[in-house]
């Protein structure tokens, strides 16, 4: 691994002196160019437009979740840049894996996805219906039912009776992480219920937003004061008395845009205090104004899925700009900086134009990857946030159409374990005798 990091950086030095992303920020070309090719970078990992592979999915080792992270990243490209090249892969991506139900818990997902795996393509086709992305056709869901059948299947899973309320980590109670209510799935929710309230105008939203942040402010999952950090979770085997203070980008910026989008609804002072709280302690994932991974980039552990968080920290303090003006300045620092700082990075690979992970290395640090395409795409594309409408509701621009009760119609996707009996097991020998004898009596007679 060693030799290996090795080799890598030696390589970069040299590419570093033959290729550069050029970015000038106060160019739309030299943006949309730089973009393109990050957009490009990122797209080589997609493998569901190849013989035999699943449409939307990306190659290994990028779990479904991310892949639909990379959706909603590819949809702020489209819209950002003026670019549609890659519109129908979206399209085709978005609609295949919706699953049978049209609720995003697709066959070959079902046993494994958790909350927020699914919560990251209903936050994907929310991104669509808010971007006002090109509906699908009319014998297929709509961007919005799809949003709202995620949430209500998520809704569905609240866990009263352990910690007072809350979601667990997974929906499968085999899974590994059932005993654990994260935060990311909490503050998604939270996340698609303000999205929601704001583009319907349906307060019935808001009150879920306000029940699932009362939730996590109770289990201090989120801090008081001016600065409101935003911690990883809590275990049920304890009540969740004991939290885990990890703290990642995602999970500030889902709460930090959540209370944006409210605060842009409901005009609320106590939404938009909440707003400044979360951006003020925003600070610490930044290193002279460029972003970075706290927990993890540091000491360089972190692992293929947070190598993605940036991506969606981007495109949340994007969404915060764009919905409280008091926040642009701060933002908008933040961003451009990082962005030109991002652009340094993706100077890398064979190509050239292949993003790292570390934006103030001052080059390629020699990491590769989805989740270095996609946080490199997206804070590009955001610097652009204040040059174009914000997001549109179905009283400005939105022609999405949903349904309120969608994704209830199905039965609650939190299934137990199976419960094998002694019978259970007594009869299953009985069969696998019989199986056997028959298999062997076979192979007799094809001999005689």
């Amino acid at each position: 691994m060693v030799i290996n990091n090795l080799i890598l950086l030696i390589l970069s030095t040299f590419i570093g002196r033959v290729y550069s992303l050029e970015l000038d920020l106060d160019s739309f070309e030299s943006l949309q160019n730089a973009t393109a090719l990050v957009a490009y970078g990122l797209m080589d990992y997609y493998t569901g437009n190849q013989y035999g592979k699943t449409v939307g999915m990306f190659s290994d080792p990028y779990y479904w979740w991310e892949a639909g992270g990379a959706w909603g990243s590819m949809i702020d490209f489209w819209y950002y840049m003026d670019n549609n090249t890659y519109n129908d892969d979206i399209m085709a991506a978005l609609l295949h894996q919706t699953g049978d139900d049209w609720d995003y818990i697709p066959l070959n997902q079902s046993t494994t996805e958790g909350n927020d795996d699914q919560a990251f393509w209903g936050i994907a086709v929310m991104t669509a219906a808010e971007r006002n992305f090109t509906n699908p056709p009319d014998d297929q869901p709509q961007w919005l039912y799809l949003a709202q059948a995620v949430f209500n299947t998520m809704a569905l899973r609240w866990d009263d009776a352990t910690c007072g309320g809350g979601l667990r980590w997974q929906i499968f109670t085999w899974n590994s992480g059932y005993d654990y209510k994260n935060t990311v799935s909490n503050g998604a929710l939270f996340h698609l219920a303000a999205r929601l309230a704001r583009y319907t105008g349906n307060t019935s939203y808001v009150d879920w937003a306000e029940k699932v942040y009362n939730w996590m402010e109770d289990t201090y999952l989120i801090s008081n004061g001016t600065q409101m950090f935003v911690y990883d979770g809590a275990s049920v085997t304890d009540n969740c008395t004991t939290v885990t203070k990890y703290q990642w980008t995602y999970n500030q910026g889902l709460l930090l845009s959540g209370s944006a989008y409210l605060y842009n609804f409901t005009e609320s002072e106590l939404w938009h205090e909440r707003t400044k709280g979360f951006l003020n302690a925003s600070v610490v994932f930044f290193n002279n104004s460029i972003m970075y991974e706290a927990a993890c980039q540091g000491p360089q552990t972190c692992n293929t899925d947070q190598r993605s968080f940036k991506a969606y920290f981007s495109r949340f303090l994007g969404a915060t700009a764009q919905l409280v003006p008091e926040t642009r300045d701060t933002v908008m620092h933040w961003v451009n900086t990082s962005a030109v700082a991002a652009a340094t990075s993706c100077s890398g690979g064979t190509d050239g134009h292949t993003c790292g992970i570390n934006w103030f290395y001052g080059g390629w640090d020699g990491y590769y990857g989805l989740g270095e395409q996609m946080s490199a795409l997206e804070i590009m594309v955001n610097t652009r946030a204040l040059h174009k409408p914000g997001p549109y509701t179905s009283e400005n621009g939105g022609s999405s159409m949903g349904d309120g009760a969608a994704g209830t119609q199905a039965t609650a996707t939190n299934l137990s374990p199976l419960n094998v009996t002694p019978g259970s097991k007594a009869a299953a020998g009985i069969i696998t005798a019989v199986i056997g004898i028959s298999i062997f009596a076979c192979v007799l007679w094809l001999i005689y």
